[in-house]
C-alpha cells in the first residue's frame, strides 16, 4: 500500500494530498488481538501476488531505474481471476501468483487495468499453469455496500499460514483521489488498529466471508485505512467481464463552488438553488460535444439536485461528491441528463458519456508501462512533458517546476490546436556539436528547420527531412533559436551510440 500523495515509483509527493499515510505492512501500530476468521476456509479466497516493477528514468529516458519489488495479498473474484490495486502493477515487467502456503506458483498477467480508479484484475498467463494453484479455491462474492458505522475486517496471512481479521469500523465514505491526482472515486475510511504481518502491498477486505473493499493505504498514525468501495469494485468487474474493458466515463469539465453570496447573484442563482460553475470544458470530451459551455451552472445529474459545495443525496450513503452519479453509477457511452442554468436560462443537455483517454491529453497525466518518448541530436535532448517528469522536480514540484511547463498544463488551451504534445529540449550531453549550449533547458520547441513541431514524431521528421548544412531550432521562449551543424552531429551521434546509448530517439 502506499500513500494518497504518492505516485509509483518516482517516489515525489504533491501539494494537494488530502493527508499522509504509509504501508500497513511497515506501520509500527500498537498489536492488537485479531479476530479468528469466521470461515475455515478463507485461505482459499486469496492469493499472494509478487511484483517486480522498473520504471523509466525521466531524465535519462533511453534506460529504466533499477526494479524493485512488491508482494501483495488480493482476494480471488472468478475462476482463475484476482482483484488487486493498478498501483501494484504499475510499470510491472513480472507478476506472479503464490498460494497462501507457499507451495504453489504461477505467472501472472493483466486482463484489465484502471490506473485512475486504482484497480486491476489478473489471470494465470498459463491456465494450465495456474490450473493447480486454482483448483481448491473458492473466489469471494462482493456483499452489499455497507452503511457508515459498519464492521469490517481486514484480512492478514502471516507467513506461517496464520490468518488474521484485524476488525475495523467504517468511519466516513466519500469521493477521494486514492492513486492518481485528479481522480476520485468512491473510497471507505475505515479506523482499524493494523499489525504488521506478512508484508503486504494491499489487502482484501471483508465482511461475513465476502468481499467489501480492498485496502489501498493505511495512516498509522490516525489508524485510517482507505478502501476502495464495493460499489466501484462491482462496476469495475462487470466492465471487464467480456476482457474488453472500456473504462470508467469522464464528463470532461472541471467545477467550482457556489458559495460566494456576490458570485451567485452575478450566475442569477436563486437563494433557494444549489449549482456548481462550471469554470473548464475540456476539448473533445463528452460536454463539449454535447454543447456545455464555459460559465454554465450544473444544478443537476439526472434529477439528483447538486449543491453549491457539489454535493448531492444518495439514497444509500448520504451526502456525496456529484462525480460519484457519472464515474460510479454511470457506463462509457451511457447518457446523462445534465440540467444547466446559462445566462439565467434553464437547459437540459444530454450527453454521451465518453472515456477521457490519457494519451490525448497534451500533457499525460500518466504513462505507466509505455517507455517515454525522446530524441538526441548532436547531444540535445528533447523530450515529450508529462506530469511525471514534472514530479521528477521534487517535493514541490507545483512550485519548483519551469513556469513554462505549469502553463502548458494548467491551461492546455493555449497549446492545443498547435500541437499534439509539448516538445521541449531538456538538456544537453557535453559534445562537439553542443559547445555553448550546456546551459540551455525546459525550452518548449516551436519549429525545427522550418516546421512546426506538434509531437516527437514530427520533431524526428524535420530534422531527417534537412537537406543543408545545419539545423535551426526555434524555441517558444522570447523567440529564441539555435543552431546545429549537420556533420557535426551526426558523428556525434554515431560516438553516442558506440558509447553504450542503446538508441537515439522513441516516438511510439
Amino acid at each position: 500500500m502506499r500513500p494518497l500523495h504518492t505516485l509509483p515509483l518516482l517516489l515525489v509527493l504533491t501539494a494537494c494530498e488530502p493527508r499522509k499515510s504509509e504501508p500497513a505492512a511497515q506501520a509500527p501500530a500498537p498489536p492488537v488481538e485479531a479476530i479468528a476468521p469466521p470461515l475455515a476456509d478463507l485461505k482459499t479466497s486469496v492469493v499472494r501476488i509478487n511484483a517486480t516493477q522498473q520504471s523509466w528514468n525521466p531524465g535519462q529516458p533511453w534506460e529504466k531505474n533499477p526494479p524493485n519489488q512488491r508482494r501483495a495479498l488480493a482476494a480471488i473474484v472468478g475462476p482463475q481471476r484476482v482483484l488487486t490495486t493498478s498501483e501494484l502493477v504499475a510499470d510491472a515487467t513480472y507478476l506472479e501468483f503464490e498460494s497462501p502456503d507457499g507451495t504453489h506458483f504461477a505467472q501472472a498477467k493483466v486482463i484489465a487495468v484502471d490506473y485512475e480508479a486504482n484497480l486491476a484484475l489478473l489471470g494465470p498467463a498459463d491456465e494450465k499453469e495456474g490450473k493447480p494453484l486454482f483448483e481448491k479455491t473458492d473466489p469471494l462474492g462482493i456483499t452489499a455496500p455497507p452503511k457508515i458505522g459498519q464492521a469490517l475486517e481486514i484480512l492478514q496471512i502471516e507467513e506461517n499460514g496464520q490468518t488474521l481479521l484485524t476488525p475495523g469500523s467504517l468511519q466516513s465514505i466519500d469521493v477521494t483521489s486514492n492513486f492518481l491526482p485528479g481522480h476520485g472515486f468512491l473510497t471507505y475510511l475505515v479506523k482499524a488498529s493494523m499489525q504488521s504481518a506478512a508484508s503486504s502491498y494491499s489487502l482484501p477486505v471483508v465482511h461475513e466471508g465476502k468481499l467489501a473493499g480492498v485496502l489501498i493505504s493505511y495512516n498509522s498514525k490516525d489508524q485510517i485505512c482507505d478502501v476502495a468501495s464495493t460499489d466501484i469494485i462491482s462496476r469495475f468487474l462487470q466492465e471487464s467481464a467480456d476482457d474488453d474493458y472500456q473504462g470508467f466515463p469522464s464528463l470532461g469539465i472541471s467545477i467550482a463552488r457556489t458559495e460566494d453570496a456576490s458570485f451567485r447573484q452575478w450566475l442569477r442563482l436563486a437563494d433557494d438553488q444549489g449549482g456548481i460553475y462550471i469554470q473548464t470544458v475540456r476539448k473533445g470530451g463528452a460536454a463539449e460535444t454535447a454543447g456545455v459551455r464555459k460559465g454554465d451552472v450544473l444544478l443537476a445529474i439526472d434529477g439528483q439536485a447538486i449543491d453549491r459545495r457539489g454535493y448531492y443525496q444518495h439514497p444509500h450513503y448520504g451526502s456525496l461528491f456529484w462525480g460519484h452519479l457519472i464515474r460510479g453509477q454511470k457506463s462509457t457511452g451511457e447518457s446523462v441528463t445534465l440540467s444547466l442554468l446559462r445566462e439565467g436560462q434553464p437547459l437540459e443537455i444530454k450527453p454521451v458519456l465518453t472515456r477521457e483517454e490519457e494519451n490525448a491529453r497534451l500533457v499525460p497525466g500518466y504513462n505507466f508501462g509505455k517507455a517515454p518518448n525522446f530524441l538526441i541530436k548532436g547531444g540535445l535532448v528533447f523530450q515529450e512533458l508529462s506530469r511525471p517528469l514534472m514530479e521528477a522536480y521534487g517535493e514541490n514540484w507545483q512550485s519548483r517546476a519551469p513556469l513554462n511547463f505549469l502553463d502548458a498544463m494548467e491551461n492546455p488551451e493555449k497549446y492545443e490546436g498547435k500541437m499534439n504534445r509539448v516538445v521541449f529540449l531538456s538538456g544537453s550531453i557535453p559534445t562537439p556539436a553542443t559547445v555553448g549550449y550546456e546551459s540551455l533547458r525546459n525550452l518548449i520547441v516551436r519549429r525545427v528547420n522550418g516546421q512546426e513541431i506538434k509531437d516527437m514524431k514530427t520533431l524526428i521528421a524535420a530534422f531527417k527531412g534537412n537537406m543543408t548544412e545545419r539545423h535551426s531550432i526555434e524555441f517558444a521562449e522570447e523567440d529564441f533559436t539555435v543552431y546545429l551543424d549537420d556533420a557535426v552531429s551526426t558523428a556525434v551521434d554515431a560516438q553516442l551510440l558506440q558509447r553504450g546509448i542503446t538508441r537515439l530517439s522513441r516516438a511510439e
